[in-house]
């Protein structure tokens, strides 16, 4: 169990409780979500050790290591992966400048992705610590991830893209990532991390019930000054900041699905578009953003 006395984003000792939310996925445990002061992360309390922490992954509802298109939840995810995989694509290219280069993804998942980058011309590596994820990704597209040890062993300056959807609130070793990846990229490499937002105003209806909380598996809770304080630690700017409308809509019925046993999807569009309402004069307010980052 990691029990934080300082901000594992700034090290700032100004940090206190913000609330409790329960692990509705799994274990359906009460854990503490913690808020810093100084650089306004906020960080999941007492959460298990990177060696303790594999059975909060174990459901067939994760759908990142599953695939799973069980019920409406998951269908509507799948029908929406479809368009916002080619968006991303597209982003990648359109910030980097190439057509085709060497793309390193963390945390893969079952492939979908590395897929998409790999029809499109580009070099692929895949890094994925659930093994069942893994062997999905070889059923499925015939693309093999090593498991993420294999970060440190990447040769440095290898890669003009390298991406992060939706991974790095997992990680335990999260100092020690951020100073690879900027070894790992080119001159003018660019990093793309996506990471849900908990200034979002879905974030604010929903308090203790956010899906995006997801704890104990999200260590982690980004704001961006926070995102902003973390990397230019390690000598990284961000260059600009992408909004993912649709998460809104994803999170909301997760969340309403934890609030309430099920899944309201009425009132779950409602709350998704009045968050994206509120996000289109200051985009730093969606429900998830992807940053968009360079090294100094």
């Amino acid at each position: 169990m990691i029990h934080y006395t300082n901000c594992p984003i700034c090290a700032s000792g100004n940090i206190a409780l913000q609330l409790t939310a329960k692990d509705h996925t799994v274990s359906q445990k009460d854990f503490a979500i913690w808020h810093c002061s100084n650089c306004t992360a906020r960080f999941t309390q007492d959460v298990p050790e990177q060696n303790a922490i594999g059975p909060y992954y174990q459901s067939d509802n994760y759908i990142s290591h599953s695939d799973t298109k069980k019920g409406i939840i998951n269908s509507l995810y799948h029908l929406v992966r479809r368009r916002t995989l080619d968006k991303k694509k597209n982003l990648i290219i359109n910030e980097v400048g190439m057509t085709k280069g060497e793309l390193l993804d963390i945390g893969c998942g079952t492939g979908a992705f590395l897929h998409t980058m790999k029809t499109a011309g580009w070099g692929i590596t895949g890094l994925e610590p659930d093994e069942t994820a893994r062997k999905k990704a070889a059923e499925l597209y015939s693309i093999n991830p090593q498991s993420p040890e294999k970060l440190f062993e990447l040769q440095p300056a290898s890669y003009h893209a390298i991406t992060m959807w939706h991974v790095l609130e997992h990680v335990h070793e999260l100092h020690a990532y951020i100073q690879q990846l900027e070894k790992l990229l080119t001159a003018k490499g660019k990093l793309f991390i996506a990471v849900p937002n908990y200034t979002s105003k879905d974030a604010t209806i929903y308090k203790e019930y956010w899906a995006a909380y997801d704890v104990p598996r999200h260590l982690y809770h980004f704001s961006p000054a926070s995102m902003e304080q973390l990397l230019k630690t390690y000598h990284l700017k961000i260059t600009s900041i992408k909004p993912m409308w649709y998460d809104s809509f994803y999170v909301s019925m997760l969340s309403e699905k934890c609030k309430n046993g099920k899944g309201n999807i009425v009132k779950a569009f409602f709350n998704g578009f009045i968050s994206n309402l509120k996000a289109v004069g200051d985009k730093t307010k969606c429900s998830s953003l992807i940053y968009v980052i360079a090294k100094n």
